[in-house]
């Protein structure tokens, strides 16, 4: 559905973290909060999972260990991304988006009885007895999300949907199995899992509404991918950044994230729900002026990507190098709609970003 020019786009179905209603009070604030990228994730309602059982996890790749033994590992013809080997493109359908939006809206409608404003420097060991039965309530909604991802990876035909939905389930296990000895530290793997299911409603949001459609032409596919993951056990992946093995190029990603949110600052205070036809003279010129910032830093995440030998990094920095190129594009003719594909760039590189701090990388 594409929204006439000079109009908001229409009330989208969705947790409450994404899209809000375009006659929401909160719609202009909710947007820059997501278009920020990094500086508020700490209270936006964050996906985790599974359990909420004392497990015991492999240190070297951050599986878990608790429950039935993983099934077997799904043979390539059952994998319907398995032959998607190319350059990363916008995403401008997917059949998967319908089956995802109740998934994320049940675990959505759990976790914001309380659970999404909880701090989460408090460690485990000072949880009072209502803490203590929140974070297990919202991990049984988890469990059934997870289980219900792990299906949507198999039968989404682009490998980065797949690879977002790996991820989700991967942090998901890995947060929760930290959660009896909670420290805030490991909040950074529940920002992980933010950053992917967000990523994901985001993508499927910008498709619902046209502006994945409307921007992609304008854009170049990014340069075939160095190396492939191929596809796991969709019921238990690994995490694609560990402790023992994250990129050395972690610490440059983070440096250009920061630098990116300093040089974005200005644009942010911006109202990004008005169309170009609105624009004061002040808005315009800020956002000319951040087109420039938000391409160097298109080619800069798409660079660090290709150095970091990590094929689900390289995907991630490029489809949100792509995403933020075609939110440069649609400027001329900027509508709110637009934001949409902001908003996945800004997710797709919390992710990296957060799964480097979650494998100690500061």
């Amino acid at each position: 559905m594409s929204t006439p020019p000079g109009q908001m786009p229409p009330p989208p179905t969705g947790p409450p973290w994404g899209p809000p209603p375009a006659n929401s009070p909160r719609t202009a604030r909710a947007t820059k909060w997501v278009l920020g990228g990094l500086a508020l994730l700490v209270v936006v309602v964050v996906t985790v999972a599974v359990t909420f059982l004392v497990t015991r996890s492999d240190p070297e790749h951050g599986r878990h260990s608790a429950g039935p033994p993983p099934g077997p590992i799904p043979d390539a013809a059952e994998v319907a991304s398995a032959g998607d080997d190319g350059p990363i493109e916008i995403i401008t359908k997917d059949p998967t988006c319908a089956d995802w939006a109740p998934v994320i809206n049940a675990f959505a409608a759990i976790a914001s009885q309380g659970w999404d404003s909880r701090d989460p420097t408090t460690p485990a060991a000072q949880w009072n007895s209502e803490q203590r039965k929140q974070y297990a309530d919202i991990a049984t909604a988890m469990r059934k999300a997870a289980d219900e991802t792990s299906a949507l990876s198999v039968e989404t035909p682009h490998r980065v949907m797949r690879e977002l939905y790996e991820q989700s389930v991967a942090y998901w296990h890995a947060y929760v199995e930290a959660l009896p000895a909670y420290q805030p530290s490991n909040d950074h793997l529940a920002r992980v899992a933010t950053g992917t299911s967000n990523a994901v409603t985001w993508i499927c949001s910008a498709i619902e509404y046209g502006s994945a459609a409307a921007r992609a032409p304008l854009t170049v596919p990014s340069p075939a991918p160095l190396h492939l993951e191929s596809p796991g056990d969709p019921e238990d992946p690994m995490r694609f950044i560990t402790e023992s093995d994250a990129p050395p190029i972690c610490p440059e990603w983070i440096s250009t994230v920061d630098r990116f949110d300093v040089q974005t600052a200005e644009w942010l205070s911006t109202d990004p729900n008005l169309p170009v036809e609105q624009w004061s003279p002040q808005q315009r010129s800020i956002w000319t002026q951040v087109s420039n910032v938000m391409s160097s830093n298109a080619n800069q995440i798409q660079d660090i990507g290709m150095r970091s030998e990590n094929a689900i990094f390289d995907d991630f920095a490029a489809l949100a190098a792509q995403y933020r190129r075609a939110f440069v594009q649609s400027f001329p003719s900027y509508v709110p709609a637009d934001g949409h594909l902001a908003n996945v760039a800004a997710y797709l590189v919390a992710t990296n970003d957060q799964a480097c701090k979650a494998a100690g990388v500061r």
